[in-house]
């Protein structure tokens, strides 16, 4: 039972990536999904999170209006779509498992996750 995080790589501030993340052993159906991010030095950080069946969304203040959680056709796979990418958006990129949940403040928190993928590298350059 995994989740794979892909689709980072280098750009140029201004332009757009979308992450993915896919489950393995297991389908994301009926889960919540939140994406999180760790540039270097940094602690990190929660970018945004969805639920399966309600239809939430969030999104931190610093990507609102620029990044976009989505799931695909299939239902197995999360999206992040990031457009207008910043430098300061620079970080390995995390999507994580937890629990469904309309409480959008607990799942802020890395502690509500329960499964994590591996990161991939977003880098803007200026």
């Amino acid at each position: 039972v995994q989740l794979q995080a892909f689709g980072g790589g280098a750009v140029q501030g201004g332009e757009s990536l979308r992450l993915s993340c896919s489950g393995s052993g297991l389908t994301l159906e009926g889960f919540g999904m939140g994406w999180f991010r760790q540039a270097p030095g940094k602690e990190r950080e929660w970018v945004s999170y969805r639920g399966s069946r309600d239809g939430t969304r969030d999104y931190a203040d610093s990507v609102m209006g620029r990044f976009t959680i989505s799931e695909g056709v299939d239902e197995n796979t999360v999206y992040l779509q990031m457009n207008s990418l910043k430098p300061e958006d620079t970080a390995v990129y995390y999507c994580a498992l937890g629990p469904q949940s309309t409480i959008t403040s607990e799942m802020r928190s890395a502690r509500a996750y329960n499964i994590w993928g591996q990161g991939t590298l977003v880098t803007v350059s200026s």
